[in-house]
């Protein structure tokens, strides 16, 4: 069986080598010429526990990489879908231009199967309208199956083996076919169903998990107004057995719980309430963050913004994903002569991504009086002891001491 991988980012690239590695005939494209130069020099394009092995598999399975999309049976289409910012609604151009190039080169009854996290109801509004416009018939020229991910940054690995999966498509023969290919690498149950209960179930696992976030975070704020230990109530509260209440943090980031809830506020705006309320409280949680700052920073008249270092540029512990990291849209919050005062610092971040960036944590620690730990990396618990005579703000509790401020 032979499939062409439509977008080599952190779902299509560890998606193609788990096909490779278990005996399906794999060809990854990417429109990035850069990205597919490095893959084809023998190199992974990010920071991921067990891809370089999984890499160097794929590698010996035969595994091509090029730019230009393959005349074959099976697509996997794995692109961005990304929000617009003022309605909300999902932006499905990328997964649009992908699917027109497939139709472009496929073979007739070709199947393709769309990754890429979407709104419920965008295959209906988008693909279908575009694979007719062309001349198609659907269920006959081409089929449609969607196949939303279910994996996380620091995990992809073992949670691509391990986690269920759902397959939604139009044909219960057509699903089974895919369930069958997926099945090739994934031992967790996969279900399938339709295509639109596909979108909505991938959506709405986001959701929750965002909602859920967004107690935290507000949970946080009401304490620090009462002048109560946020992490002291949740951990009494949970001993309630049916009460499981998450740890508050600085903000939510990356692909899927920043970005999938909008998507239902963006079609649903006269219905939905709860969940554009989490999204608003988790993406104002950075500017929360720098206000504790900034009231720290007068308790302990301290007015050079120079003397402040960042620590953590992520979105999560422990990868090199920095996508709606909530240091990065913290940073946006900042006046311009403050974005360049501020010192920030990342072990898993190798490139410049902002202004007076670090690159030698001892360096960093050496030029800075207060830090704010915003991801909370092994690499910083392995330094406790060399941050203490810090005033810290500890936006992930790691940290306890005199000179200790939590969120």
């Amino acid at each position: 069986m032979k499939i062409n991988v439509i977008g080599l980012g952190y779902i299509g690239l560890p998606t193609a080598l788990m096909f490779a590695t278990h005996g399906v005939d794999v060809v990854g494209t990417d429109y990035n010429k850069e990205l597919v130069h490095t893959l084809n020099e023998g190199k992974t394009t990010f920071e991921e526990k067990g891809l370089d092995e999984l890499f160097k598999k794929a590698l010996k399975a035969n595994i091509k990489f090029t730019t230009d999309y393959q005349q074959e049976d099976i697509y996997i289409v794995s692109v961005p879908t990304p929000y617009e910012k003022e309605d909300k609604k999902i932006n499905p151009k990328f997964v649009i231009s992908a699917v027109e190039t497939v139709l472009e080169v496929c073979n007739k009854g070709a199947i393709i199967v769309i990754e890429s996290t979407i709104s419920p109801g965008t295959i209906d509004k988008f693909i279908r309208p575009l694979i007719k416009e062309k001349g198609y018939e659907i269920g006959e020229d081409v089929h449609l199956v969607h196949a939303p991910e279910r994996i996380i940054p620091g995990n992809m690995i073992y949670e691509l083996e391990s986690n269920s999966r759902t397959i939604g498509a139009d044909e219960k023969e057509i699903g089974e076919k895919i369930k069958k290919l997926y099945a090739s690498f994934c031992k967790g149950d996969i279900v399938v169903t339709d295509i639109k209960t596909a979108e909505m179930t991938k959506v709405i696992e986001n959701t929750f998990r965002d909602i859920n976030i967004a107690f935290a975070n507000e949970l946080s704020r009401i304490c620090r107004k009462e002048n109560m230990d946020v992490y002291e109530v949740i951990k009494i509260a949970n001993k309630h057995p049916r009460v499981n209440i998450l740890q508050p943090g600085p903000g939510v980031g990356g692909h899927c719980i920043s970005v999938d809830p909008w998507f239902l506020v963006g079609d649903y705006p006269d219905i939905v309430n709860v969940i554009k309320a989490a999204r608003e409280v988790n993406d104002g949680q950075p500017e929360f963050v720098l206000k504790r700052l900034r009231a720290i920073l007068k308790e302990n008249n301290i007015s050079d913004l120079a003397k402040v270092g960042i620590y953590g540029l992520t979105y999560k512990d422990n990868v090199d994903d920095i996508r709606e990291s909530p240091t990065l849209q913290m940073i946006e919050k900042l006046l311009k002569d403050e974005k360049e005062k501020f010192k920030i610092y990342d072990p898993y971040i190798e490139r410049k991504i902002t202004e007076n960036q670090y690159f030698d944590f001892n360096k960093f620690i050496k030029d800075i009086d207060v830090l704010v730990i915003m991801n909370s990396h092994n690499h910083i618990k392995e330094n406790i002891d060399n941050i203490k005579d810090k005033i810290i703000l500890d936006t992930k509790n790691i940290v306890n001491g005199e000179k200790i401020y939590k969120l």
